[in-house]
């Protein structure tokens, strides 16, 4: 729900400064969708530790998107605030999924 929540707020910009339709890029959506099957196949697998790793690695590839995107010199200063707000929601969330992991290793 987040996530979706951050890519309306980044789409709706996108419309604010003229752009038409904005959309996911294809490559954006084949790593939404390698994300979706590898977390799949940890689910199926019913091991805590998988699933929760898995999870760390999407937030992981989410921040190293995020952080390319921060490194660009064309983002207009509303775009960069909202990304690097969203950066740091992200950032959290990658550090509680890891808490969580560490602590299925310890259980």
């Amino acid at each position: 729900m987040q996530r979706s929540r951050f890519a309306g707020e980044l789409q709706s910009e996108a419309i604010r400064l003229g752009e038409s339709k904005p959309e996911d890029s294809g490559s954006v959506s084949g790593a939404m969708h390698r994300a979706w099957i590898d977390l799949k196949s940890a689910v199926t697998s019913g091991d805590d530790h998988a699933i929760l790793a898995e999870c760390e690695r999407g937030e992981d590839s989410a921040m190293k998107e995020y952080r390319d995107a921060m490194e660009k010199e064309e983002l207009s200063s509303p775009i960069r605030q909202i990304v690097s707000r969203q950066f740091t929601e992200v950032q959290n969330a990658h550090d509680r999924i890891k808490q969580l992991r560490d602590a299925t290793k310890t259980a």
